[in-house]
């Protein structure tokens, strides 16, 4: 069964780190463009990821998490990490990875074949 499932959400404090993980099951993401996308409380999830990557290894990340998220893969174990860092509380979110097979860089939702269930992030003191 093809299928992403993150997990690492929680509760965390201001100024904290949280990292998010997202394992894929029935492919590997050697041929996948992957990002992470959120959907903060009592509105739609966003249009455009916070953070995309391409096969080629090109990375874009969003002003709003620049220098504080970082983005990585673990091929081996089929897992896409989303680490956080400084985090603040309007990083309060569902976070979604998502997947499309092929070459190229995307960043809207609509682009985008396979979802995780989501893991929720709340920062809060």
């Amino acid at each position: 069964q093809v299928q992403l499932v993150e997990s690492g959400g929680g509760l965390v404090r201001p100024g904290g780190s949280l990292r998010l993980s997202c394992a894929a099951s029935g492919f590997t993401l050697d041929y996948y463009a992957m990002a992470w996308f959120r959907q903060a409380p009592g509105q739609e999830r966003d249009r455009f990821s916070i953070i995309s990557t391409a096969t080629d290894g090109t990375i874009f990340y969003a002003d709003s998490v620049k220098g504080r998220f970082t983005i990585s893969t673990d091929n081996a174990k089929s897992t896409l990490y989303l680490d956080m860092n400084s985090l603040k509380p309007e990083d309060t979110a569902v976070y979604y990875c998502a997947a499309r097979y092929g070459l190229g860089f995307f960043r809207g939702w609509d682009e985008y074949e396979l979802w995780g269930q989501g893991t929720q992030v709340t920062v809060s003191s």
